[in-house]
Protein backbone atom coordinates (compact mmCIF):
# COMPACT_ATOMS: atom_id res chain seq x y z
CA UNK A 1 0.00 0.00 0.00
CA UNK A 2 1.10 3.25 -1.08
CA UNK A 3 -0.06 7.15 0.18
CA UNK A 4 1.44 9.25 -2.12
CA UNK A 5 -0.75 12.61 -0.60
CA UNK A 6 0.56 11.58 2.80
CA UNK A 7 4.03 11.51 1.66
CA UNK A 8 3.48 15.12 -0.19
CA UNK A 9 2.26 16.61 2.88
CA UNK A 10 5.11 15.32 4.78
CA UNK A 11 7.24 16.85 2.35
CA UNK A 12 5.72 19.94 2.66
CA UNK A 13 5.85 20.22 6.50
CA UNK A 14 9.73 19.36 5.43
CA UNK A 15 10.39 22.30 3.33
CA UNK A 16 7.93 24.74 4.49
CA UNK A 17 6.46 24.00 7.78
CA UNK A 18 3.39 24.69 9.60
CA UNK A 19 1.43 26.80 6.56
CA UNK A 20 3.19 24.33 4.02
CA UNK A 21 0.74 21.70 5.71
CA UNK A 22 -2.30 24.25 7.03
CA UNK A 23 -2.70 26.37 3.86
CA UNK A 24 -1.44 23.98 1.30
CA UNK A 25 -2.93 21.02 -0.26
CA UNK A 26 -4.24 19.28 2.96
CA UNK A 27 -5.57 22.70 3.79
CA UNK A 28 -7.01 23.63 0.56
CA UNK A 29 -8.70 19.86 0.68
CA UNK A 30 -9.96 20.57 4.44
CA UNK A 31 -11.65 23.37 3.20
CA UNK A 32 -13.35 21.79 0.40
CA UNK A 33 -14.38 18.85 2.50
CA UNK A 34 -16.18 21.07 5.64
CA UNK A 35 -17.69 22.92 3.08
CA UNK A 36 -18.07 26.03 5.10
CA UNK A 37 -17.27 24.62 8.62
CA UNK A 38 -13.52 25.64 7.95
CA UNK A 39 -12.14 28.65 6.62
CA UNK A 40 -8.98 29.90 5.34
CA UNK A 41 -8.26 31.86 8.31
CA UNK A 42 -9.17 29.32 10.77
CA UNK A 43 -6.33 27.15 9.35
CA UNK A 44 -3.89 30.27 9.07
CA UNK A 45 -4.28 30.80 13.38
CA UNK A 46 -1.81 28.21 15.22
CA UNK A 47 -3.30 26.10 17.40
CA UNK A 48 -0.51 25.47 19.45
CA UNK A 49 0.69 26.82 23.20
CA UNK A 50 3.18 26.00 25.68
CA UNK A 51 1.04 24.94 28.30
CA UNK A 52 1.45 24.58 32.19
CA UNK A 53 1.66 21.37 33.23
CA UNK A 54 -0.25 20.41 36.97
CA UNK A 55 1.32 18.90 39.84
CA UNK A 56 0.44 16.63 42.91
CA UNK A 57 2.74 15.44 45.01
CA UNK A 58 2.10 12.00 45.50
CA UNK A 59 4.30 9.00 47.69
CA UNK A 60 7.34 11.23 48.24
CA UNK A 61 7.08 12.51 44.61
CA UNK A 62 5.53 15.11 42.31
CA UNK A 63 3.49 13.84 39.73
CA UNK A 64 2.31 16.30 36.82
CA UNK A 65 0.07 16.32 33.69
CA UNK A 66 -1.42 18.24 31.41
CA UNK A 67 -3.78 20.69 32.43
CA UNK A 68 -7.49 21.04 30.88
CA UNK A 69 -8.13 20.80 28.17
CA UNK A 70 -6.92 17.14 29.13
CA UNK A 71 -8.22 14.76 31.83
CA UNK A 72 -4.88 14.66 33.44
CA UNK A 73 -5.90 16.14 36.28
CA UNK A 74 -7.80 13.28 36.94
CA UNK A 75 -5.02 10.88 37.37
CA UNK A 76 -3.61 13.77 39.72
CA UNK A 77 -6.28 14.31 41.84
CA UNK A 78 -6.49 10.39 42.12
CA UNK A 79 -3.22 9.88 42.89
CA UNK A 80 -3.28 12.78 45.89
CA UNK A 81 -6.91 11.22 46.75
CA UNK A 82 -4.87 7.47 47.79
CA UNK A 83 -1.66 9.06 49.04
CA UNK A 84 -3.80 9.95 51.93
CA UNK A 85 -5.15 6.22 52.05
CA UNK A 86 -4.59 3.46 54.60
CA UNK A 87 -3.83 1.01 51.47
CA UNK A 88 -2.71 -2.96 51.81
CA UNK A 89 1.01 -3.60 51.71
CA UNK A 90 0.25 -6.12 48.61
CA UNK A 91 -1.65 -4.68 45.38
CA UNK A 92 -3.25 -8.55 45.46
CA UNK A 93 -5.28 -7.44 48.46
CA UNK A 94 -9.20 -6.99 47.22
CA UNK A 95 -9.22 -3.88 49.74
CA UNK A 96 -6.26 -2.27 47.19
CA UNK A 97 -8.62 -2.35 44.08
CA UNK A 98 -11.10 -1.22 46.01
CA UNK A 99 -10.07 2.04 47.22
CA UNK A 100 -8.16 2.59 43.79
CA UNK A 101 -11.66 2.56 42.00
CA UNK A 102 -13.13 4.11 44.59
CA UNK A 103 -10.63 7.08 44.09
CA UNK A 104 -10.92 7.42 40.52
CA UNK A 105 -14.98 7.49 40.78
CA UNK A 106 -14.87 10.29 43.30
CA UNK A 107 -12.39 12.03 41.19
CA UNK A 108 -13.80 11.44 37.57
CA UNK A 109 -18.26 11.03 38.27
CA UNK A 110 -18.92 15.01 37.32
CA UNK A 111 -15.66 15.17 34.66
CA UNK A 112 -18.35 15.96 31.91
CA UNK A 113 -19.80 18.51 33.95
CA UNK A 114 -16.22 20.59 35.42
CA UNK A 115 -13.70 19.67 32.70
CA UNK A 116 -13.48 21.97 29.63
CA UNK A 117 -10.53 23.96 28.47
CA UNK A 118 -10.75 27.25 30.92
CA UNK A 119 -11.37 25.12 34.06
CA UNK A 120 -9.26 26.20 37.26
CA UNK A 121 -8.74 24.70 40.52
CA UNK A 122 -9.67 21.25 40.04
CA UNK A 123 -6.49 20.55 42.26
CA UNK A 124 -7.54 22.54 45.38
CA UNK A 125 -6.22 20.37 48.22
CA UNK A 126 -9.17 20.85 50.16
CA UNK A 127 -11.10 19.73 47.19
CA UNK A 128 -9.19 16.58 47.07
CA UNK A 129 -9.60 16.26 50.59
CA UNK A 130 -12.98 16.48 50.66
CA UNK A 131 -13.39 14.07 48.00
CA UNK A 132 -11.00 11.55 49.54
CA UNK A 133 -13.15 11.74 52.99
CA UNK A 134 -16.28 10.57 50.79
CA UNK A 135 -14.55 6.96 50.50
CA UNK A 136 -15.62 4.23 52.92
CA UNK A 137 -12.57 1.42 53.26
CA UNK A 138 -15.47 -1.10 53.49
CA UNK A 139 -17.66 -0.37 51.04
CA UNK A 140 -18.31 0.79 47.64
CA UNK A 141 -19.75 4.48 47.41
CA UNK A 142 -22.99 5.72 45.85
CA UNK A 143 -22.67 8.38 43.32
CA UNK A 144 -24.87 10.78 42.02
CA UNK A 145 -25.11 10.65 37.76
CA UNK A 146 -24.50 13.38 36.54
CA UNK A 147 -27.45 15.55 34.31
CA UNK A 148 -25.19 14.20 31.46
CA UNK A 149 -12.56 2.39 21.50
CA UNK A 150 -9.43 3.99 21.29
CA UNK A 151 -6.99 4.66 18.69
CA UNK A 152 -3.90 5.96 20.95
CA UNK A 153 -0.46 5.82 20.84
CA UNK A 154 1.68 6.75 23.43
CA UNK A 155 6.02 6.84 23.32
CA UNK A 156 8.46 8.36 26.38
CA UNK A 157 12.36 9.06 25.77
CA UNK A 158 15.16 9.49 27.92
CA UNK A 159 18.09 10.61 26.41
CA UNK A 160 21.92 10.73 27.78
CA UNK A 161 21.75 13.94 29.28
CA UNK A 162 18.71 13.18 31.47
CA UNK A 163 15.92 14.93 29.10
CA UNK A 164 12.66 13.01 29.18
CA UNK A 165 9.57 13.14 27.09
CA UNK A 166 6.29 11.49 27.52
CA UNK A 167 4.43 11.94 24.27
CA UNK A 168 0.49 10.52 23.26
CA UNK A 169 -1.52 11.13 20.03
CA UNK A 170 -4.49 9.78 19.15
CA UNK A 171 -7.57 9.27 16.28
CA UNK A 172 -10.01 9.88 19.25
CA UNK A 173 -12.34 6.49 18.13
CA UNK A 174 -11.18 3.66 16.51
CA UNK A 175 -10.37 4.93 12.99
CA UNK A 176 -11.44 8.42 13.87
CA UNK A 177 -14.16 10.87 12.15
CA UNK A 178 -14.08 7.91 9.08
CA UNK A 179 -13.42 11.04 6.86
CA UNK A 180 -10.21 11.34 4.90
CA UNK A 181 -9.08 15.08 3.48
CA UNK A 182 -9.86 13.90 -0.63
CA UNK A 183 -6.38 15.56 -1.81
CA UNK A 184 -3.70 13.47 0.12
CA UNK A 185 -6.13 10.90 1.38
CA UNK A 186 -5.16 11.74 5.06
CA UNK A 187 -7.63 10.72 7.73
CA UNK A 188 -9.18 12.80 10.46
CA UNK A 189 -9.35 12.40 14.11
CA UNK A 190 -12.65 12.69 15.97
CA UNK A 191 -11.33 14.21 19.26
CA UNK A 192 -14.89 16.76 18.50
CA UNK A 193 -16.76 13.75 20.61
CA UNK A 194 -15.51 15.54 23.73
CA UNK A 195 -17.28 18.96 22.85
CA UNK A 196 -20.99 19.60 24.61
CA UNK A 197 -24.24 20.19 22.22
CA UNK A 198 -25.92 21.78 25.20
CA UNK A 199 -25.90 24.91 24.54
CA UNK A 200 -24.27 27.24 27.43
CA UNK A 201 -22.08 24.63 28.77
CA UNK A 202 -18.09 25.65 29.46
CA UNK A 203 -17.00 23.00 26.47
CA UNK A 204 -19.83 23.81 23.76
CA UNK A 205 -18.80 23.20 20.62
CA UNK A 206 -17.56 26.11 19.03
CA UNK A 207 -15.42 28.03 17.00
CA UNK A 208 -11.92 28.34 17.96
CA UNK A 209 -12.09 25.95 20.97
CA UNK A 210 -10.78 22.35 21.88
CA UNK A 211 -12.56 19.21 23.40
CA UNK A 212 -12.11 18.03 26.78
CA UNK A 213 -10.13 14.84 25.84
CA UNK A 214 -8.95 11.84 27.32
CA UNK A 215 -4.89 12.29 26.70
CA UNK A 216 -3.30 11.82 30.19
CA UNK A 217 0.77 11.61 29.38
CA UNK A 218 2.99 12.03 32.85
CA UNK A 219 5.91 12.76 34.33
CA UNK A 220 7.12 12.22 37.62
CA UNK A 221 9.98 14.32 39.55
CA UNK A 222 11.93 14.10 42.61
CA UNK A 223 10.96 16.70 45.44
CA UNK A 224 14.69 17.56 44.15
CA UNK A 225 13.54 18.09 40.71
CA UNK A 226 15.32 15.43 39.12
CA UNK A 227 13.27 13.41 36.37
CA UNK A 228 12.09 10.13 37.74
CA UNK A 229 9.51 8.64 35.52
CA UNK A 230 8.31 8.87 32.39
CA UNK A 231 4.47 6.95 31.64
CA UNK A 232 1.71 6.61 29.91
CA UNK A 233 -1.15 4.71 28.01
CA UNK A 234 -3.43 4.06 25.65
CA UNK A 235 -7.03 3.60 27.17
CA UNK A 236 -9.73 6.04 26.48
CA UNK A 237 -11.26 7.31 29.74
CA UNK A 238 -9.53 4.43 31.23
CA UNK A 239 -6.30 6.08 30.82
CA UNK A 240 -5.84 7.85 34.91
CA UNK A 241 -7.01 4.50 36.09
CA UNK A 242 -4.23 2.23 34.69
CA UNK A 243 -1.96 5.01 35.03
CA UNK A 244 -2.87 5.12 39.45
CA UNK A 245 -2.50 1.54 39.79
CA UNK A 246 0.93 1.56 37.52
CA UNK A 247 2.19 4.33 39.21
CA UNK A 248 1.05 3.35 42.88
CA UNK A 249 2.59 -0.20 42.44
CA UNK A 250 5.93 1.76 41.21
CA UNK A 251 6.16 4.33 43.70
CA UNK A 252 3.83 3.56 46.45
CA UNK A 253 4.91 -0.69 46.43
CA UNK A 254 8.47 -0.18 45.44
CA UNK A 255 7.62 -2.70 42.28
CA UNK A 256 10.36 -2.80 39.55
CA UNK A 257 8.78 -1.20 35.78
CA UNK A 258 8.34 -4.63 34.25
CA UNK A 259 6.23 -5.81 37.24
CA UNK A 260 3.94 -2.37 37.12
CA UNK A 261 3.47 -3.06 33.81
CA UNK A 262 2.57 -6.20 33.30
CA UNK A 263 0.53 -7.27 36.46
CA UNK A 264 -3.39 -7.46 35.92
CA UNK A 265 -5.50 -4.09 36.08
CA UNK A 266 -8.99 -2.74 36.79
CA UNK A 267 -10.81 -0.93 34.75
CA UNK A 268 -13.80 1.45 35.10
CA UNK A 269 -16.02 -0.03 31.92
CA UNK A 270 -19.50 0.70 30.61
CA UNK A 271 -19.60 -2.26 27.97
CA UNK A 272 -20.08 1.13 25.31
CA UNK A 273 -17.33 2.72 23.65
CA UNK A 274 -14.71 3.46 26.26
CA UNK A 275 -15.39 7.39 26.28
CA UNK A 276 -18.58 7.00 28.07
CA UNK A 277 -17.29 5.91 31.40
CA UNK A 278 -18.84 9.20 32.61
CA UNK A 279 -22.13 9.19 31.41
CA UNK A 280 -23.49 7.37 34.53
CA UNK A 281 -20.96 6.47 36.83
CA UNK A 282 -22.33 4.94 39.58
CA UNK A 283 -23.62 2.44 36.58
CA UNK A 284 -19.74 1.40 35.87
CA UNK A 285 -18.76 -2.26 36.15
CA UNK A 286 -15.43 -2.70 37.46
CA UNK A 287 -13.61 -5.12 34.63
CA UNK A 288 -10.97 -7.21 35.60
CA UNK A 289 -8.30 -8.52 33.92
CA UNK A 290 -7.64 -12.21 33.80
CA UNK A 291 -5.32 -12.81 36.64
CA UNK A 292 -6.27 -10.44 39.08
CA UNK A 293 -7.05 -11.74 42.59
CA UNK A 294 -9.94 -9.47 43.56
CA UNK A 295 -12.95 -10.57 42.10
CA UNK A 296 -14.46 -12.15 45.63
CA UNK A 297 -13.39 -9.53 47.64
CA UNK A 298 -14.96 -6.42 45.55
CA UNK A 299 -18.21 -8.06 45.10
CA UNK A 300 -18.40 -8.32 48.71
CA UNK A 301 -17.72 -4.36 49.27
CA UNK A 302 -20.99 -3.72 46.60
CA UNK A 303 -18.69 -4.05 43.39
CA UNK A 304 -20.39 -5.10 40.49
CA UNK A 305 -17.43 -7.10 38.38
CA UNK A 306 -17.32 -8.61 35.21
CA UNK A 307 -13.62 -10.79 33.67
CA UNK A 308 -12.42 -9.68 30.88
CA UNK A 309 -9.30 -11.47 28.95
CA UNK A 310 -5.84 -10.38 29.35
CA UNK A 311 -5.09 -7.46 26.36
CA UNK A 312 -5.24 -4.64 25.00
CA UNK A 313 -8.71 -3.17 26.23
CA UNK A 314 -6.67 -2.80 29.62
CA UNK A 315 -4.41 -0.09 28.23
CA UNK A 316 -0.47 -0.33 26.33
CA UNK A 317 1.33 1.46 29.61
CA UNK A 318 5.09 2.13 28.78
CA UNK A 319 7.20 3.84 31.13
CA UNK A 320 11.13 4.54 31.18
CA UNK A 321 12.45 5.26 35.43
CA UNK A 322 15.53 6.97 36.00
CA UNK A 323 17.69 5.33 38.96
CA UNK A 324 18.74 7.40 41.50
CA UNK A 325 22.46 6.40 39.73
CA UNK A 326 21.84 7.48 36.53
CA UNK A 327 20.39 3.93 35.29
CA UNK A 328 17.67 3.63 32.79
CA UNK A 329 15.34 0.66 33.35
CA UNK A 330 12.20 0.98 31.15
CA UNK A 331 9.34 -1.52 30.50
CA UNK A 332 6.65 -1.74 27.35
CA UNK A 333 3.23 -3.06 28.22
CA UNK A 334 2.96 -7.05 27.09
CA UNK A 335 -0.51 -6.40 25.83
CA UNK A 336 0.92 -4.55 22.95
CA UNK A 337 1.76 -5.97 20.04
CA UNK A 338 3.89 -3.31 18.63
CA UNK A 339 5.38 -2.08 21.49
CA UNK A 340 8.96 -2.39 22.98
CA UNK A 341 11.74 -1.15 25.30
CA UNK A 342 14.96 -0.21 23.64
CA UNK A 343 18.01 1.15 25.17
CA UNK A 344 21.99 1.36 24.14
Amino acid sequence: MTRPGVARALQAVAEGGRDAFYLGEFGRGLIELGAGEYTEADLARPGADWAEPLRVRAFGHDVWSMPPNSQGYLLLMSLGIVDGLDLPRSPRHPVWAHLLAEAARVAGHDRLDVLHEDAKDLLEPSEIARRRALIDPAARLRLRAPARQGDTTYLCAVDGDGMGVSLIQSNASGFGSMLFEPRTGINLHNRGIGFSLKPGHPAEYGPGRRPPHTLTPALITRPDGTLRTVVGTMGGDAQPQILLQVITRLLGHGEEPGQAIAAPRWRLGTGGTGFDTWEAPDDAIIDLEEGSTWSDGLAALGHRVAALPYGSSFGHAHLIDVRADGMLAGAADPRSLVGSAIGR
